[in-house]
This record gives C-alpha cells, sequence and structure tokens, in this order.
C-alpha cells in the first residue's frame, strides 16, 4: 500500500492511501499520517488494518494535487522539532558491472594507502551483512536536520548562499515512529533526496557534517512495508525542457553492503532516537551522483528521481538562498 498526505483547501491534511497502479482514496478519520502511525503503534496493530478499519472516503487525484503544488511530506510531525532527518553513506556497491573491481581494489590495496572512505566501505563489504542474531559493523551516519528542513515534493530544495554546491542523492528513506513504550516502528519506505554539498565534502573529509546539514525531500508516497531486495529506478536532472543527466538508480540489499536491519540498528541503538512519539526519516546512501559525472546544478534545474514500485516520482527545483547577515547579539 502507497500512504501520502496532501493540503486541503482550507490547509488541513488529507490523508490519501492507494494500491499500486489503483487511484488513490482518502482515509476516512484521518488527521495525519503521523497521528495513524501512533494509533497503531500504541495499539499493538499494523499500519493497514488501522487505515482499513477507518475506512475509505473520496478519491483523490495525486497528480493534480501535485501539479497545483498541494503535497506535503508523506509523513510530518505535530512539532517539527521532533522530526529527525538521518542518513548513512558508503552503503552501496554500485552497479552490478564495477561490483567486481571496487571490491578488488578495496581488498588488495595496503591499508595504509586507503583514505578513511575506502576504509569504510571496505568494513561494510566486510561486516555489513552479519548473520542473524549477530550485530554488524556499524557505518558513517550523519545529520542533516529537523522536520524545519523537510521540503514537500515539489517544492524547492533551497541550497544556502555560502554552500559551494547543490546536488541531489537518490537514496531510499526509511519512515519511522517511535511508541509511548519506546519501540521503534517502521512505517515503510519513500524515494528521497539527500541534498547535498559534494564540493565543500571533497575539500576534507571533516567537512561532511557542513555538507549534509541542509534540507532534503521524501516521498511523494510512503511505501508501507519491507523494501524489495532489489530496487531499481531512474535519477535526472531536467534543465528547462532538456534533461541534462539521466542514470540508473540501484538501491535495496541486493545491490547494499549492509542489510536495513544493520544500519536501523545503528541507528536506534541510541537512547536519544527513541524518544516516544518522535519520527525519524533515516536515508540509506546511493550509489548515483551527477556530480560524480560531472554535472553541477544550476538554479531552477528540476531533480526527479523515480522508482515505479514507490509511486509518483520525487521532483525538487533547486533555489539558491540569498545571503543572509549572521551576527549573534548580547543579551
Amino acid at each position: 500500500m502507497l500512504i501520502s498526505q496532501i493540503k486541503g483547501s482550507n490547509g488541513e491534511i488529507i490523508v490519501a492511501a492507494r494500491e499500486p497502479g489503483a487511484a488513490a482514496k482518502t482515509v476516512k478519520g484521518a488527521t495525519s499520517v503521523y497521528a495513524l502511525a501512533m494509533e497503531a503503534a500504541d495499539g499493538g496493530k499494523s499500519l493497514v488494518s488501522v487505515i482499513e478499519a477507518h475506512g475509505y472516503g473520496d478519491a483523490v487525484d495525486l497528480e493534480k494535487a501535485y501539479a497545483e503544488g498541494r503535497f506535503l511530506p508523506p509523513i510530518t510531525h505535530p512539532d517539527a522539532a521532533h522530526l529527525h532527518l538521518t542518513g548513512t553513506g558508503l552503503t552501496h556497491l554500485g552497479s552490478a558491472a564495477t561490483r567486481d573491481s571496487m571490491h578488488k581494489k578495496t581488498t588488495e590495496a595496503a591499508e595504509e594507502t586507503l583514505t578513511d572512505s575506502m576504509k569504510m566501505f571496505r568494513m561494510g563489504l566486510e561486516g555489513g551483512k552479519p548473520a542473524a542474531g549477530q550485530k554488524g559493523v556499524q557505518p558513517e551516519w550523519f545529520y542533516k536536520g529537523n522536520g524545519y528542513g523537510a521540503a514537500a515534493p515539489g517544492a524547492p530544495l533551497v541550497s544556502p548562499s555560502f554552500a559551494l554546491d547543490g546536488g541531489e542523492e537518490p537514496e531510499m528513506a526509511g519512515i519511522y515512529v517511535i511508541a509511548k513504550d519506546g519501540t521503534p516502528f517502521r512505517i515503510g519506505f519513500a524515494l528521497s533526496n539527500e541534498f547535498s554539498d559534494h564540493v565543500t565534502e571533497r575539500i576534507n573529509y571533516l567537512f561532511l557534517a557542513h555538507s549534509k546539514l541542509r534540507p532534503a525531500s521524501f516521498g511523494p508516497e510512503i511505501r508501507i512495508g519491507v523494501a524489495p531486495e532489489d530496487i531499481r529506478g531512474t535519477s535526472r536532472i531536467k534543465r528547462g525542457d532538456k534533461v541534462i543527466f539521466e542514470k540508473p538508480f540501484l538501491s535495496g540489499e541486493a545491490n547494499m553492503s549492509h542489510t536495513f536491519a544493520n544500519l536501523e540498528y545503528h541507528h536506534f541503538k541510541y537512547g536519544l532516537f527513541r524518544v516516544p512519539g518522535d519520527v525519524h526519516v533515516h536515508m540509506f546512501g546511493t550509489a548515483t551522483l551527477s556530480f560524480a559525472d560531472g554535472i553541477k546544478a544550476e538554479e531552477g534545474d528540476v531533480f526527479e528521481i523515480e522508482v515505479a514500485e514507490f509511486g509518483l516520482p520525487l521532483r525538487n527545483p533547486l533555489k539558491v538562498a540569498a545571503e543572509e547577515e549572521i551576527a549573534v547579539k548580547q543579551l
């Protein structure tokens, strides 16, 4: 099942649900996806059963809502500070054609000649998919922000004025709520654009945190349940009427050096991330970057990420923020 949120005529949240390939309908009595998810988590029920118990109302034209700019992020929190945007990197093997060469390069090179990134990647190859009941190696982890940095599908991804680059990162994101007893529950997975400054990151790996602290977008729909083993889609950039970049986007555990369960464990092992009522949007990394192909996105370019099993494509134009004068004042 696919679930999403759109803005009603009076500013209210309309929750829409559908089976892939079918028309969407409103979920009766649903004030938000968050409310439905917490009802399921705290009531010991599946989200699909909660949705079906609410029942369905009027049909919703999702394409029209998208064109009118009425999509919201597919989950929001009543207090945006309690929605966490985080992610992991160096988790994907790349395309099948390069997997063998990548593995050979990282295992045959002398330890002292490897960069920290390559060492981390090799750790994932060797220990990112532990046997049942065992804990695997922890991945690279980063913080992007909170719900104030969540850009709705169709809305601009705003690059700070001080950024050296504003580039897309097409990824799968896990969507989670924390039940009243502190248990993390996964709603499902959504497309995401983990927007980043790759030029700043390239200057020095210790600038990774700076390069990540900016908006991200996810949705438009959440696919409830587990992710397919092999996820295949397309990442593209449109400049006016032209496609200036288009490349396959691969994800799913068949194309990763870590299991989703291992990445989830190493995020939620921290008590800070198990606060009852919180929402987590955790992005799982990518192997497809236009930056790696020498593309520099410009203001007005539209990022588009598409995977058939996850509903409508995720589209966001690039916008560059005006420069701000920042000065701390003494109280």
